[in-house]
Order: C-alpha cells, then structure tokens, then sequence
C-alpha cells in the first residue's frame, strides 16, 4: 500500500498490508465547536477481531479475514457463507465526486429493516464500519455472537433501527466507553504502524456491505443513508460486495489503496 497524499477533506489513512481508516476532517471557528476527533483504525483483521471481542462480540462462529484479491482464487479461500465485507478506499477526488448513481434506500428500510449511523466524529469510520457490519447480521447470529451484557449489546438496545441515524450518531459521539475502546485499539501493539498524531489528515474510508433482506447494501455514515445495490443473498454476498469493489476500483485504476476483509465463517 502507499502512503496517502494530503488533501482539504477527507476520511482514512493506510499500512502496509493492513490499511487505516477514517476522517472527515473538521474545520473551525472562532464561534464554532471543534469537531471530535479520533485516531483511524487499520484495516488489520487481527486487530479488528480483538477489538470487536472487547465490544462483546464473540468470534468463535465468525471473524474477520483478509480478501487479498478481487480474483476468483483469492474469493475460493474464504470459507462460506460470508455475511459482511469491509472496505476500505482510498478518498480521491473520483471516488467522492462520482456518487451520482447512488440509490439511496428508502426511509422505511432505515425504519425497520437495516441499521445504518450517520458519522459525526472525524476518522471514526472504522468503528461505524464494524458497528454496520454487526448490527446488521442475520437476526440469529447477532443472538448468539454478540454478548447480552456487552457495550455492543447496550448500545444496540439504546439505538434501535428505527432510531435516526443523526441521534446514533450523537449517542455514539457522546459514549465515553466506544471511545476508549477506539483508542485502545489504534494504540494496540498488533497495528502494523504507527497511529501518527491525532490530527493528522487521513485519506481513506471504511464502508461495510451487507445483505439484508435479500438486497445488497453499502453502509457508509458520510452518505445520506444506506446505498441499494440490488439483490443478493447469504450465498452470493461475497462475490455481489466485490462487483461492488471492483466498481469503486474501476474509478481509479491505479490506485492501491483499497483493502477488503470479510466476516467469514470459522
């Protein structure tokens, strides 16, 4: 992976064989708060895997695994049903300009269906990430991973789908126990580099894919709610979230800034 360039706004930054994650970078006034801000979180599914442990989401049925490739071998390793992809992308100029296509899901789907969060703290698309992927899990598997007295289980009680997405955001900015759990895990000995300083710009995203319902959806807290990408279903998820990837690819083809992990089967 390179290292990002600098830009005005952005989300992310990368590592070597494991990327990081994500800000929206704040700007300020004399008359204006200043915007939260947390370290990014490196695409690194050993470091996703203890973190979301010490969330309360317990790994042995699922954990997080590397998809090295888009190509059909690198798919073949991944065992079986897979039930959430990250990404993570690099915010270029392309990527964020050419959103026109979007389908944004309807209200109702937000209201009942899939549990999506708006992002108001800057580079926390990591964590808002890996929350998209698990609280939108097949009903039965959320039952037995995630742990009934965890901080994943009380938030998911104190923010249900049908909660807006701007007041998930304002509970998850104003949690002092996601945010220290945030920290301990950018600050954690398995990261593969150094978190640099806290307001550093950093120039990659996380979003999360799931299937709900038998549709594809693209959860990502900058946009306006979750992005439809059609049909899908547990035994096609995986390849439907790569032609996913490979269209936010084919927007910049030289870049290499883009890693992938999938919640996978044990």
């Amino acid at each position: 992976m390179t290292s990002p360039s600098k830009e005005a706004t952005t989300e992310g930054t990368a590592a070597p064989a494991a990327a990081a994650a994500s800000t929206i970078t704040a700007t300020t006034t004399a008359n204006k708060p200043k915007k939260k801000q947390w370290f990014p979180l490196e695409s690194n599914p050993a470091l996703i895997n203890s973190y979301i442990q010490k969330l309360g989401y317990s790994t042995e049925l699922y954990e997080f695994v590397d998809i090295f490739s888009t190509e059909e071998w690198a798919l073949e390793m991944i065992p079986q049903p897979v039930v959430a992809v990250l990404m993570l992308y690099p915010l270029t100029e392309n990527q964020t300009q050419q959103c026109a296509d979007d389908v944004v899901a309807s209200s109702d789907i937000m209201t009942h269906k899939v549990w999506f969060t708006k992002q108001r703290i800057g580079n926390a698309c990591g964590t808002i990430g890996l929350l998209h992927a698990l609280y939108n899990l097949p009903p039965a598997l959320q039952e037995r991973s995630i742990q009934p007295t965890s901080w994943l289980a009380t938030f998911q009680q104190d923010c249900p789908i049908g909660l807006d997405p701007v007041a998930k955001a304002e509970r998850l900015e104003h949690d002092p126990h996601i945010e220290r759990m945030h920290d301990a895990a950018t600050s954690s000995t398995t990261n593969a580099t150094d978190r640099g300083e806290v307001n550093d710009e950093v120039l990659t995203h996380f979003i999360a894919l799931v299937c709900v319902d038998d549709r594809l959806y693209e959860l990502d807290g900058r946009k306006a709610g979750p992005i439809d990408h059609g049909p899908s279903s547990s035994a096609t998820l995986l390849h439907d979230a790569i032609t996913v990837v490979q269209h936010f690819m084919a927007k910049d083809p030289h870049e290499l800034r883009f890693t992938m992990t999938a919640l996978a089967p044990k």
